[in-house]
C-alpha cells in the first residue's frame, strides 16, 4: 500500500507485479473503493509483465473522505487524480481501465492529457459528451436507492443488506449470482472504509466539461466491454462508443449486467491483455 498525496487530499493505493511492459491503472466506479476490482484480476493482469495499480477513489476506503453530503471536488479533479498516481510511481504513461465513472474519468484524463494514457480499456462506461438509447438507471434501482433516505447508517448489517441489494440488482441473469463473494466484497469494504455513507457523495459530482471532450475524440487504442444486460448504463452506450471511436474493440459479456463476475475474470483479463499485446 501507499499513499499518495496530491491537492491537499491522500489517496490509498496498491500496486502489484513490475513494469516490464508498462503500467496498468485500474479506475473503479462511483462509491466504489479499490476492493472492487478483485485481487485475482489484478494478480493475472500483473502476471502479464505489467505494473499494475488500483486505489480508492475519493471519499472511499481509505482515500480522503468527507462529511456526507459536502462534496468540495468535481470530475475533472477526479479524473485529476489519475495523473498524480502515476506521477507518484514514476509513470510517465499508463494503460487506463476504467469502469463505469472510472470509464468516464478515464476518457477526460485521455483527451486532456493524452501523452499519459496509451490505452484505454472502458468497462460498462458511458461515452463521454454523448448521447445514447435508454440512459439511465433502471426503475427497481432508482426505487431501491430511494430507500437510503431511511437507511440506518450506523447499522452495518442495515448497510450491508443495502448494499447485497445493490449486487443483486447489478447482475445479468446469467446464472448463478455469486452471493458469497458480493458478502465477502461488501464486508470487506465496510472494515476498511472511514465511512461509508461518504462514498455516496459521488451520486453529486458535478463539474464543467469542454463541450469538445468528447468519446469521438478519442485517438488512443479503446477497448469496450460491457454486459448486454446493464441495469445502470445499458449496453447501447457500449455500441456507441464503439460506433464513435474509430478502430474501438468491443468484447461483449451476454446476460451479465453492471458487475465483474468471478468467472468471466479470466475472459476478461485475456481480453485485456491481448489487446495490450496487439
Amino acid at each position: 500500500m501507499r499513499i499518495v498525496e496530491t491537492r491537499g487530499v491522500k489517496l490509498a493505493t496498491e500496486s502489484f507485479g513490475s513494469p516490464d511492459k508498462g503500467t496498468i491503472l485500474l479506475v473503479m466506479g462511483a462509491t466504489a473503493s479499490m476492493v472492487w476490482w478483485p485481487l485475482s484480476f489484478c494478480q493475472a493482469l500483473a502476471a502479464g509483465g505489467y505494473q499494475v495499480i488500483r486505489f480508492d477513489l475519493r471519499d472511499t476506503g481509505q482515500s480522503t473522505t468527507g462529511q456526507p453530503g459536502k462534496v468540495d471536488y468535481d470530475v475533472t479533479e477526479l479524473a485529476h487524480d489519475l495523473l498524480a498516481i502515476l506521477n507518484a510511481y514514476d509513470a510517465r504513461s499508463a494503460h487506463v481501465v476504467g469502469m463505469s465513472l472510472g470509464g468516464m474519468l478515464s476518457q477526460i484524463a485521455a483527451l486532456t492529457q493524452p501523452d499519459r494514457v496509451q490505452t484505454l480499456t472502458l468497462i460498462a462506461s458511458e461515452p463521454l459528451g454523448m448521447t445514447y438509447e435508454a440512459e439511465g438507471m433502471s426503475e427497481d434501482f432508482m426505487a431501491h436507492f430511494a430507500t437510503m433516505e431511511h437507511l440506518d447508517w450506523s447499522d452495518r448489517t442495515a448497510v450491508a443488506a443495502f448494499m447485497f441489494r445493490i449486487a443483486e440488482l447489478s447482475a445479468g441473469s446469467a446464472p448463478p449470482f455469486d452471493a458469497g463473494s458480493a458478502r465477502a466484497r461488501i464486508a470487506k469494504e465496510l472494515d476498511r472504509t472511514a465511512n461509508i455513507q461518504s462514498a455516496f457523495n459521488h451520486a453529486q459530482l458535478a463539474g464543467k466539461l469542454d463541450p469538445a471532450l468528447t468519446a469521438a475524440s478519442i485517438t488512443q487504442p479503446v477497448l469496450v466491454i460491457h454486459g448486454t444486460e446493464d441495469p445502470i448504463i445499458a449496453f447501447a452506450a457500449a455500441e456507441t462508443l464503439v460506433a464513435a471511436i474509430p478502430d474501438a474493440d468491443l468484447l461483449t459479456l451476454d446476460r451479465r449486467g453492471h458487475e465483474l463476475p468471478l468467472r468471466d475474470l479470466p475472459r476478461i483479463s485475456d481480453a485485456i491483455l491481448d489487446f495490450l499485446a496487439g
